[in-house]
């Protein structure tokens, strides 16, 4: 399993915070809405913030003070839901964005959670497992110290820096100082599946991340308009970041026809218009620790300048800010597939589109990690494995059916070809296939979503996002009798 690592996290500087940006777009968005001023401010407000500092001993005795921070943008639903990134670039302005875009993406992709993030601000190859390990014990106390954690208050997932196993401390912790035993798995998703991980979450967004651009490229009309023929086969693809979304959404669509070009990590990138081997670079990098230098591949001097490579697809699948005004000009892919948060400056969004770019968002493209989420939370509530209630009906509902076939044809099926027609067609789903199902619909009904939306406003699909997002939070909000 390749280890999380991104490239460099880069600031928007003169282009505003993360947070004005994720603003801006809601704004461009809000003015095809109808909705009254107030009503769009209280969707677009962080709803509350929680920074925290507290010690660390550190495994040579000496002592640290760790800063950290927990936002809940939303509470039109409850549980509010969100990653915790450990970073040492961590801090309010990003929380406060990425919590907001969760608000965004649970909306667009109908999960009934309200947004939320959380962050550390550590590098964590500077700490030891001991150590990591006492940050997130005594992160996760304070959360619950002041209710920013629980099954139906915030739930808390994987981010960049942070996997199954920084989950597993989350919950073992926070098992211990709750007062609701019963339901305490739910309190955090993205466990081990063997401490309530549902099968599928691990390779959930970079499986989300396909499935979208999959859909993006299967309209012929769209994909006329760039000039490329429908479909994923043959299509070439750069992937900035090789952490866990950009390692599976590039596996996924290698597999799925296309063409590896271009990978790029934060020691570089490298190069091959004929087509890079994914496994084959991830062994040459787990033997070199390094990408660069891989047989047949041209190396790139940095990460960035590979966003430039000639392409029809960029999954920019590293941190927020990469493409900006001054570079926008010279990315050269028709389909940009924003896998990372935020990948996208707002003024950067617009010259891409001038240039006729179709771009695939953030806030619909890596829903596929809070989907999966979702299904490994319902999980954990029901007590119950998915496919557990069903299983063994569907694969016996099967087998009848083809003895009816027997029965109603007066030919019976050689034993041997019988037994191989119940092997690929008479078998029930097991949890890693409902998960991925469930995935698959959610992705592909989102999609078309915002699609007509944005036919129907003629307006591009981040906006048509935001629109779908806003109609949505605006609804809830309604219903609760706050606003007319």
């Amino acid at each position: 399993m390749p280890t999380a690592t991104n490239t460099a996290h880069t600031h928007h500087g003169s282009e505003g915070s993360f947070f004005d940006q994720v603003n801006m777009m809601f704004d461009k968005a809000a003015v095809h809405t109808d909705f009254s001023p107030g009503l769009l401010n209280q969707i677009k407000i962080c709803n509350s913030v929680y920074h925290m500092e507290f010690p660390l001993v550190r495994d040579n005795g000496e002592i640290e003070v760790i800063q950290a921070f927990r936002a809940e943008h939303s509470h039109h639903k409850q549980p509010t839901k969100g990653g915790i990134r450990y970073a040492d670039a961590v801090n309010e302005d990003e929380v406060m964005a990425l919590a907001a875009l969760m608000t965004y993406k649970c909306a667009v992709v109908d999960v009934p959670f309200g947004g939320a993030k959380g962050g550390i601000k550590i590098n964590r190859r500077n700490y030891s497992e001991r150590e990591l390990e006492r940050i997130t014990r005594r992160y996760t106390f304070e959360l619950a110290r002041k209710n920013f954690i629980g099954p139906g208050v915030d739930v808390p997932a994987p981010d960049y820096g942070t996997g199954a196993r920084e989950m597993a401390w989350i919950l073992d912790t926070y098992s211990s100082v709750t007062d609701n035993p019963l339901d305490a798995l739910a309190c955090v998703t993205g466990k081990p599946v063997g401490q309530g991980g549902v099968r599928g979450r691990t390779e959930a967004t970079g499986r989300g991340v396909f499935y979208g651009i999959r859909e993006a490229c299967n309209h012929a009309e769209d994909m006329q308009a760039l000039g490329l023929a429908p479909g994923l086969e043959g299509k070439t693809v750069v992937i900035q970041g090789l952490g866990n979304v950009g390692y599976h959404a590039a596996n996924f669509l290698q597999e799925g026809g296309a063409v590896l070009v271009g990978l790029a990590e934060y020691e570089g990138a490298i190069y091959n218009p004929q087509g890079l081997d994914l496994e084959a670079v991830m062994t040459h990098r787990r033997q070199t620790e390094s990408i660069l230098d891989f047989p047949g591949a041209q190396n790139i001097p940095n990460s960035a300048a590979a966003l430039e490579l000639e392409c029809d697809i960029l999954v920019p699948a590293a941190l927020e800010g990469q493409i900006r005004t001054d570079n926008a000009p010279r990315i050269q892919a028709k389909v940009i597939g924003e896998a990372a948060n935020g990948p996208v400056t707002a003024a950067a969004d617009t010259v891409l589109n001038e240039k006729g770019a179709l771009i695939i968002p953030d806030m619909y493209l890596n829903a596929g990690g809070v989907t999966v989420s979702y299904f490994e939370w319902l999980r954990n509530l029901s007590h119950v494995r998915h496919g557990r209630m069903s299983r063994r009906f569907e694969e016996h509902s099967a087998r009848r059916i083809l003895q009816a076939v027997e029965m109603l044809t007066e030919k019976r099926f050689a034993a041997d070809r019988f037994a191989k027609v119940v092997s690929d067609v008479a078998f029930g789903a097991s949890e890693a296939d409902l998960v991925n199902s469930g995935l698959e619909d959610t992705m592909v009904g989102a999609y078309n979503e915002i699609r007509e939306l944005g036919k129907q406003h003629n307006t591009d699909l981040r906006t048509a996002a935001f629109v779908s997002s806003i109609k949505k939070v605006a609804a809830s909000y309604q219903q609760m009798g706050i606003f007319p």
